[in-house]
């Protein structure tokens, strides 16, 4: 990926996006843009138009976390658009391009695929950077029964959004999943530039899926910790799941997502008889679940 081009499409996205009533700007006569002029951010953010200039043709080189702070208010960023716009600038500077990062690839631990198995009531699963269902516990991998079985996705769950046309049966919300598991995406891409297995997962879903490629472009940021989620479940049928994503440090290139239903609900009774369906089928290999990935 162009980190240049991807800071300026970012930027000017961003721009077109804040109106002029919404900066406070009044009066300004006719407008040949969308949202704000070049020298109208430039002014909110305290900074020359020049160097403005400069940073919106994506040369992010220097630039100071200060002046990315005053550009974020300036550009109305939420937490995570900020969070990416100094990611960004710090994948610009000098030496970035020798840091190396732990691949996506990445093993999981016996004693963390104890703890996962050890937790019931949830179904738990385990993903790496580019989407990868590499470990999860009993309910986990029969709640993601139909992505660790679909050819298209081999285990990966922007294959099986993208590829599988099962998604949007299993997302009933389908849209809406899409926009968020893009948007998280770019954000993890973001800060971690140099991830060879992200990078290559990301230009695959940029050539085969226009959805992705359309959605890629739109340069949208999120964070993916908590919410809710709709999935229609072939063995269960219809859930409302709140899911809560945690980070691990021991294993900084995983994330855990754990899901659970409120207690007494629909989607509580069909979440354990889907528990119950995983515990009368043959002892899970779970090591089958990595083994599904290329």
């Amino acid at each position: 990926m162009d980190r240049r081009q991807d800071a300026a499409e970012f930027l000017r996205s961003r721009r077109d996006r804040v109106t002029p009533d919404k900066a406070g700007i009044f009066g300004s006569g006719r407008r040949r843009v969308p949202g704000l002029r070049r020298e109208e951010v430039a002014f909110l953010a305290g900074v020359s138009v020049d160097y403005y200039v400069r940073m919106e043709r994506g040369d992010l080189r220097g630039v100071s976390p200060e002046v990315l702070d005053a550009l974020a208010r300036a550009l109305q960023l939420d937490e995570a658009e900020t969070a990416y716009l100094h990611d960004l600038a710090h994948a610009a500077g000098p030496g970035a391009r020798k840091r190396r990062e732990q691949s996506a690839e990445a093993k999981v631990r016996p004693g963390l695929q104890q703890f996962i198995d050890a937790v019931t009531g949830a179904a738990v699963t385990v993903q790496n950077r580019a989407g990868d269902i590499v470990a999860a516990n009993a309910l986990g991998r029969a709640l993601y029964k139909p992505v660790l079985e679909s050819a298209a996705a081999r285990g990966n769950t922007g294959r099986f959004l993208f590829l599988d046309p099962a998604a949007r049966t299993f997302w009933p919300e389908w849209t809406l999943v899409a926009d968020q598991i893009v948007a998280s995406m770019r954000s993890i891409a973001g800060q971690y530039p140099h991830d060879k297995s992200l990078t290559d997962h990301i230009g695959e879903l940029v050539t085969r899926s226009e959805d992705f490629r359309v959605r890629w472009a739109a340069h949208d940021v999120r964070f993916h910790r908590s919410g809710l989620k709709r999935l229609h479940h072939p063995d269960v049928g219809d859930l409302e799941l709140t899911y809560e994503t945690m980070e691990l440090p021991a294993s900084p290139e995983l994330r855990m997502t754990a899901y659970t239903a409120e207690a007494g609900s629909p989607s509580a009774e069909r979440l354990a008889l889907l528990g119950s369906l995983a515990a009368t089928d043959a002892p899970a290999d779970t090591d089958g679940i990595t083994t599904r990935r290329t």
